[in-house]
């Protein structure tokens, strides 16, 4: 196996702008495919690896990027489900619970991590609210255990003293302060990073990924398409076709109903929480079960937090790019801001994003509706599949791929996504032992040392290619380039915005502009 190759498949798992345009030419020349996926996000591309890995002839499409739409404004977080389980909804978090534990020791190691949660012991935390708190990670700690996740790599929840609490967050507001309660969930490196590895991973077992190709009209028996670079148009078919748009669902099969809500995180920089080594989860005010999180991520000094998240409902057109409200933005500000000695203030917060979830349309508010997923199978024949999370998305491609299954001639064995780790997946001993910085391996696992290898065949020494894209931004020239070259990247914002984040706060995306545009004319000149 190349270091270039889905595991176990023997095929290439590099996309390119090379790649898309010869397997788009493929899929539109009039033979038909075993599966068509609508939706590049998290769950469509998850839908196209586990049929792929079933031998399936699969072809995946985005009118966007991969990971353009909701996949991609997440907290970055695999839950274990307490949140679920304190609402009753017991089989979606022995099911999260179960997803969070195959990310963290199989399929993704490399991409995820253990994450100390804090709930400080504030004043505004009474003793009865602080006794339901400590019971609910007791719960959350059995649901580690019945979905078989070892205690070393999520250990035990425990009461800290106020010295030890302190110790994990120093910037916490010390008045009153009587402890905190820890427990331990999965962190993601990054959400569109898992996508991009799933639809790499998908492509490596023969699935034809292709972005900027919207779907224009769409049946049980293909669809057509427009190639968004060159405006053409040409048809798909397919035996069957799986509708993953998420909020756009109900776009392409009218009889899906959809109630979106928006969740909102800002973007702070690392030093205005003062050394903050874990995350915390800050209650809101009037409300006994809903907390604010403040979530650090790596980089150390020039890292960043993440402050989140609302959860309200959205009505009217579904936009592209959602939009915080300054509502949001000033709730999360003043419900965070109270749990430290240095209040959260305004000018803080250096960017903001939001994500629509795809909800079913129910009675009732949309914190309140189920995060279980649903597959429906139209009258038309598409199979559509929506709700859910991305800590579950595996869990909802293996359901669609099955009732495609169910409802077709097409034979194909049974799931293999459980077992079947991404590409640049190792055990942590081994990616303790690669031989590469440390943040190329958090980023890409075993496929690091490749990274700057590849990176040398363009004449840069390896001092180039870790050089910073800018002063203060962590992203090296060795992404920017692998990006281009193995990730499907095809202008600057799938670079800044999808497979470095750099886009998260606009100013720095703007500091590396000139970088991402080097590196297209460094792979272009050397093609």
């Amino acid at each position: 196996m190349t270091r270039h190759q889905a595991p176990g498949s023997g095929r290439d798992s590099a996309l390119s702008a090379v790649r898309r345009a010869r397997e788009l030419s493929e899929a539109t020349d009039g033979r038909t495919v075993d599966l068509l996926v609508v939706g590049l996000g998290v769950t469509g591309s998850g839908v196209a690896l586990d049929a792929a890995a079933r031998g399936l002839d699969v072809v995946a499409v985005d009118a966007h990027d991969l990971a353009f739409g909701t996949s991609r404004w997440s907290s970055k977080l695999v839950h274990g489900g307490l949140r679920y389980l304190a609402n009753g909804q017991l089989g979606v978090a022995h099911e999260s619970a179960v997803e969070r534990g195959i990310l963290l020791t199989t399929t993704a190691p490399h991409l995820t991590r253990p994450l100390p949660m804090l709930i400080p012991l504030l004043p505004m935390v009474t003793p009865s609210q602080a006794r339901v708190a400590r019971a609910g990670l007791g719960a959350g700690d059995l649901l580690r255990a019945a979905a078989r996740t070892p205690r070393d790599v999520l250990p035990r929840p425990r009461r800290l003293s106020r010295t030890e609490t302190l110790a994990l967050a120093p910037g916490l507001r010390a008045d009153g302060l009587r402890g905190g309660l820890l427990s331990w969930d999965g962190q993601l490196e990054d959400d569109a990073r898992l996508v991009t590895a799933i639809a790499r991973t998908a492509a490596g077992h023969g699935a034809r990924v292709l972005t900027r190709t919207r779907v224009t009209e769409l049946t049980g028996e293909g669809a057509t398409v427009r190639d968004e670079l060159t405006g053409n148009t040409a048809t798909i078919r397919a035996r069957a076709v799986v509708n993953a748009a998420g909020v756009w669902a109900g776009q392409l099969v009218p009889d899906v109903r959809l109630r979106p809500s928006r969740g909102t995180h800002l973007v702070l920089r690392a030093e205005t929480f003062q050394g903050l080594g874990s995350a915390v989860m800050a209650p809101v005010p009037g409300e006994s079960n809903r907390f604010v999180f403040a979530l650090p991520q790596p980089d150390g000094p020039e890292g960043l937090v993440y402050v989140g998240l609302t959860d309200e409902p959205v009505d009217g057109d579904v936009p592209d790019v959602p939009v915080p409200s300054e509502a949001e933005i000033g709730f999360l500000v003043d419900v965070i801001g109270a749990a430290f000695a240095r209040p959260v203030r305004r000018e803080d917060v250096v960017g903001a994003y939001a994500g629509l979830r795809p909800l079913l349309d129910a009675d009732g508010s949309t914190a309140d509706l189920s995060r279980r997923h649903a597959v429906l199978a139209s009258p038309g024949g598409v199979v559509t599949v929506v709700g859910g999370k991305l800590t579950t998305y595996r869990r909802m491609a293996e359901d669609a791929v099955d009732l495609v299954l169910a409802r077709t001639p097409l034979r194909a064995g049974p799931c293999r996504t459980k077992a079947l780790p991404l590409v640049g997946a190792a055990p942590r001993d081994a990616l303790a032992r690669v031989e590469a910085p440390a943040r190329l391996v958090r980023r890409y696992g075993v496929e690091a040392p490749a990274l700057l290898a590849h990176g040398r065949t363009f004449g840069l020494d390896d001092a180039d290619l870790l050089a910073s894209v800018a002063d203060g931004i962590p992203t090296t020239t060795a992404e920017l380039l692998w990006g281009v070259t193995h990730e499907g990247a095809l202008d600057a914002d799938d670079l800044l915005d999808r497979r470095t984040r750099i886009g998260l706060v606009p100013a720095d995306r703007a500091r590396a502009e000139a970088a991402a545009a080097a590196a297209f004319a460094t792979a272009a000149h050397a093609g």
